[in-house]
């Protein structure tokens, strides 16, 4: 079962940025793409952990700012030629308003 939260209006996440959810379990990353796609990941790349919150966004992966590792945001896989994985959440936008599942 899910239990939805709203963390942010959609306005306060810019295009091509992300905003941090802090939970007891993790940091998790809400990321907005170019055309108002909500998506989110653990913060932390498959490689070394690094904040892919602070990496940046282009279609819809983000490329991790300690060793440019592309991550697909809808799967959390990281593409070729690197391998691993971090964790995604579902996430909804209803009236302007982002919701995250956790």
């Amino acid at each position: 079962m899910s239990n939805w939260i709203e963390i942010a209006k959609l306005e306060d996440i810019p295009p091509l940025g992300s905003r941090v959810v802090k939970t007891p379990d993790a940091d998790i990353a809400v990321f907005r793409t170019r055309d108002d796609q909500v998506f989110a990941l653990r913060d932390a790349c498959p490689h070394e952990n690094g904040p892919l919150s602070q990496g940046i966004v282009h279609g819809t992966t983000v490329t991790c700012p300690l060793h440019n590792w592309r991550i697909d945001l809808a799967s959390g896989e990281a593409l070729d030629p690197d391998e691993g994985c971090t964790h995604t959440y579902a996430t909804k936008v209803e009236d302007g308003r982002v919701y995250l599942s956790i």
